[in-house]
């Protein structure tokens, strides 16, 4: 009995995931000491993918550095990952994350409302711009890649505008000419951190919104595998035809489908400024977020699933903050990067390992009942 379980589990399609995601993870780390090579051999292991692997666990201010930076990617990757699910490509995570920023600081800084109504602030913004390529999609068929790339520019220079614009946004310290301080204007608009950053070198921007993070891949997971709504979302995700034919609203399905990833994109925002990780500062804020983008990474890198969302955005998160600690004498600190496009790369050919793993398994089965056969 010990051994079915055994097999099953080691056969198991989260299993294969995983194996196939950590297969992805030390072939990129391989092919990212090459380049290293390349750019400095001497130093390319010590001073270089060392330096990336170690930097992390060196200090705790760096692991909540890490920690502080992984809450919102977990976000945008559900965001990412949610839409996939459901057969939809969500490439306007980094617009639907901006208009979240703009309605949790909108919240905090102007209206001094408490972090929790902020975050909720940012959800309902996030949502409504995730939901504006959902309609495009359901009732006029246009692709939500192209509504979704242009809705992330519009939402930029939108929120720029708004809050900065010409000197006298809401947001914008003429006295100062600089942008308020969250930490300064409204304290109790902030994620508490109820001492996490005590456990992590007083580094203040760690608080509890790695585990709002958590809770939200946890929630996110039990929607899409254990109710009706989450099974008719994929259905129609695998075949709207067939999804039509059962009896299932497949318009509604792709609005909902797209506003709950806008949802969870705009919370991110909401954690990462909520917890004065940084400012939305109007002078680096004309190029798209980052981390919008960046979740499509750590959705690719999670196979779409929630809870692996959580470790492979850990995962990302660490090797960034382990590249800006590389000594700039030697290499430049966006080799991390390169190293992580490497990896998500490699996850363009995660079937590949998947099958491949599979039948590796299947083989094994294979010798191990006829040895059994053999010996009795």
């Amino acid at each position: 009995m010990d051994k079915k379980r055994s097999f099953s589990l080691g056969s198991s399609e989260a299993f294969i995931s995983v194996a196939a995601s950590l297969v992805c993870i030390a072939i990129g780390l391989a092919l990212g000491l090459v380049v290293l090579a390349i750019i400095n051999a001497e130093h390319a292991f010590g001073d270089g993918l060392l330096v990336i692997l170690k930097s992390g666990l060196q200090s705790p201010r760096n692991m909540g550095t890490v920690l502080a930076n992984t809450a919102p990617l977990i976000m945008t990757g559900l965001s990412v990952g949610f839409a996939f699910k459901t057969g939809l490509f969500n490439i306007g995570a980094a617009g639907q994350y901006t208009l979240g920023a703009f309605g949790a600081l909108y919240c905090a800084i102007v209206l001094h409302l408490p972090w929790y109504l902020c975050l909720l602030a940012a959800m309902a913004l996030g949502a409504l711009w995730g939901a504006i390529p959902g309609i495009f999609k359901a009732y006029l068929n246009i692709n939500e890649v192209i509504t979704a790339i242009m809705f992330n520019w519009i939402g930029l220079y939108m929120v720029n505008d708004i809050m900065y614009g010409r000197g006298q946004g809401a947001m914008y310290d003429l006295s100062s000419t600089k942008t308020y301080s969250l930490r300064k204007v409204s304290p109790g608009s902030m994620i508490p951190s109820c001492g996490m950053s005590d456990l992590f070198g007083k580094l203040q921007s760690v608080t509890i919104a790695i585990f709002i993070a958590i809770l939200f891949a946890i929630a996110v997971y039990v929607v899409l595998n254990k109710t009706t709504f989450g099974y008719e979302l994929k259905a129609c995700g695998f075949n709207k035809n067939a999804a039509q034919y059962a009896g299932i609203n497949d318009k509604r399905n792709i609005i909902l489908s797209m506003t709950i990833a806008g949802a969870l994109a705009g919370v991110g925002a909401g954690l990462y400024y909520l917890s004065t990780v940084a400012e939305w500062n109007p002078q680096v804020s004309t190029a798209l977020p980052a981390m919008g983008f960046n979740g499509i990474s750590s959705a690719l890198l999670a196979c779409s699933n929630p809870i692996g969302t959580i470790f492979s955005s850990l995962f990302i998160s660490y090797i960034t903050v382990g590249g800006t600690k590389l000594s700039t004498q030697y290499y430049t600190k966006e080799i991390a990067d390169v190293i992580t496009a490497i990896i998500i790369y490699l996850c363009a050919f995660s079937l590949l390992f998947k099958n491949r793993i599979r039948a590796l398994l299947r083989a094994n089965r294979r010798s191990t009942e006829a040895l059994k056969g053999g010996e009795e």
